[in-house]
């Protein structure tokens, strides 16, 4: 398929190349001409403007939007609403406010263009581990861009299959599924971040316990000086707490145990924010997923070991920088 796409940061570059790897036509556009220069040198087609880009596109058109939530999106909407025709399609692949999705999803309507909300995850891994996805829109529109969903996606790998999934959707074991419409791939997302919130917090908060075990305040013969990195590896092999969060803590802890190059301070991109807003909305209780973002607000006073823990997961997953200093790797 022939698709736009606007955003070459970390995630939208690698997007674009693992769509061309598959024999996709990618029209890329930046507001950094050197972004464009690059995937242009990898096979896009580079467009100076979002006119040029749209020009580029054959009907009926699929532009994919990976730019901050908030007003860039907004403001990227807003302009192809007035450059896009009838029967066209705008995807937000971003972070965006699934009740945001909702609100541009009528405005769109209006003259017939089609809004597909995609959360997206995969970080700076996405190229090679694909990305997984939670997709909101009209059922028509997103089996139209199944080759591209297919194609991002993860697929089933080597993981083993969940029994008695027999007549249940086949996408979602290939790691993308339609979660429902307008707002619901975006709202799915939003949980998963809060929800990752809370699981970072539960890793840093126990190997925080663990480093601490030698701590002169204890009774000398109940002091161990413990190594985290060889922790680290032997729970991501074969016991109930592994995960990826877990092997990108190793791997982390491989090259730092000391975890020197962070402060500690952690950051919160809203998501957690806006997932403990659902939650009250709901009236259903949350009370890991809220104590998890209030210890980021607290990290940026003062630091333990875990904050460090959890800036470094960041880095590793996302490629996100401390906003207090930044870790050198």
């Amino acid at each position: 398929m022939q698709i736009g796409i606007i955003g070459l940061g970390k995630m939208g570059a690698n997007i674009t190349r693992r769509l061309q790897r598959a024999g996709h036509q990618c029209v890329v556009f930046d507001t950094n001409p050197a972004a464009i220069k690059n995937l242009v040198a990898e096979g896009a087609q580079g467009a100076d403007t979002l006119q040029a880009m749209v020009q580029a596109l054959k009907t009926p058109r699929a532009i994919w939007l990976m730019l901050p939530a908030g007003e860039i999106t907004e403001n990227a909407v807003n302009d192809l609403a007035t450059l896009m025709a009838k029967g066209d399609i705008l995807i937000d692949g971003g972070n965006s406010f699934y009740k945001d999705d909702v609100r541009r999803a009528k405005m769109l309507a209006e003259p017939g263009i089609h809004y597909i909300d995609v959360g997206t995850s995969g970080g700076v891994w996405g190229l090679e581990r694909g990305f997984c996805m939670m997709i909101g829109g009209e059922t028509d529109i997103v089996q139209h861009l199944d080759p591209i969903f297919k194609t991002l996606a993860p697929g089933a790998g080597s993981i083993d299959k969940t029994p008695n999934r027999q007549g249940r959707d086949p996408r979602a074991e290939l790691g993308y599924i339609h979660a429902g419409p307008n707002g619901a791939g975006h709202f799915v997302k939003m949980v998963h971040n809060g929800i990752e919130y809370g699981l970072m917090q539960a890793y840093a908060e126990g190997f925080d316990v663990l480093r601490n075990k030698n701590s002169e305040a204890l009774p000398e013969d109940q002091r161990y000086d413990l190594d985290m990195a060889d922790i680290a590896e032997v729970w991501r092999r074969g016991s109930v707490i592994a995960s990826w969060l877990l092997d990108l803590t190793a791997s982390a802890l491989s090259h730092d145990a000391a975890l020197s190059a962070y402060s500690g301070y952690v950051a919160d991109s809203g998501e957690g924010r806006w997932t403990l807003d659902a939650a009250i909305e709901e009236a259903v209780p949350a009370n890991v997923l809220a104590a998890s973002l209030f210890a980021r607000f607290r990290s940026r006073e003062e630091h333990t070991f875990g904050e460090k823990l959890l800036s470094a997961m960041r880095q590793e997953f996302g490629g996100h920088i401390e906003q207090g200093g930044g870790a050198k790797k």
